[in-house]
């Protein structure tokens, strides 16, 4: 797996997934905690499956 996901992006994933997660735990109980895991885990291993099949590669 090649990382198609730049620094930025990265950045920005890893803190709105967390942000996503903590809203798990502090506010409503919704579904959204499992986006935040996912985009949490995409910003960690700088592969999106998405950007992957659209050709979309923020990475230099």
């Amino acid at each position: 797996m090649k990382a198609n996901v730049g620094s930025i992006d990265r950045v920005l994933r890893i803190i709105v997934g967390l942000g996503l997660i903590s809203l798990v735990f502090v506010g409503p109980q919704t579904p959204w905690g499992w986006v935040g895991v996912i985009l949490v885990v995409t910003g960690l291993v700088k592969w999106c499956p998405i950007y992957r099949a659209l050709g979309i590669c923020t990475s230099k």
